[in-house]
């Protein structure tokens, strides 16, 4: 049977991510997207936080357009399936709508951190997102 490969992303930096549970022996990667980095102006801090949780995990990590590179990671390992973790984010679903131009394409949900209905104006900041989070994670 042929193995999917997995696409780890910004919104599911975790070993419990559904798809690495899901497919624990499949291949995964992890772009480093060049256009994010540049758009919302990651701190160095911040990269070196998201790289210091990649090497918790299972991946490759690649850089550049990230559904290119999934591509074409899926094709060096003859896949003809990708597998990940749902994201809220609009980026995310450009990025899996170019993927299913080729390959068939499986998003695992994921349970979400706080159950919250509003809407938070700023997440390019943590702390922003914990200000609103924290009320709810520890009521």
């Amino acid at each position: 049977m042929n193995k999917p490969v997995i696409w780890v992303h910004g919104d599911c930096l975790s070993p419990y991510n559904p798809a690495l549970q899901e497919y624990p022996d499949a291949p995964a990667i992890w772009v480093w997207d060049d256009a994010l980095i540049e758009e919302w102006q990651l701190s160095l801090k911040r990269i070196a936080f998201i790289y210091e949780c990649l090497l918790e995990l299972p991946v490759t990590i690649r850089r550049g357009d990230v559904a290119q590179e999934v591509l074409t990671f899926a094709k060096e390992y003859d896949a003809k399936k990708v597998v990940t973790a749902d994201s809220p984010s609009p980026r995310f679903e450009a990025i899996c709508d170019e993927i299913e131009r080729s390959l068939e394409l499986e998003v695992f949900e994921v349970d979400p951190f706080f159950d919250y209905d509003g809407y938070i104006v700023d997440l390019k900041r943590f702390s922003r997102y914990w200000k609103v989070a924290q009320k709810y994670v520890f009521e």
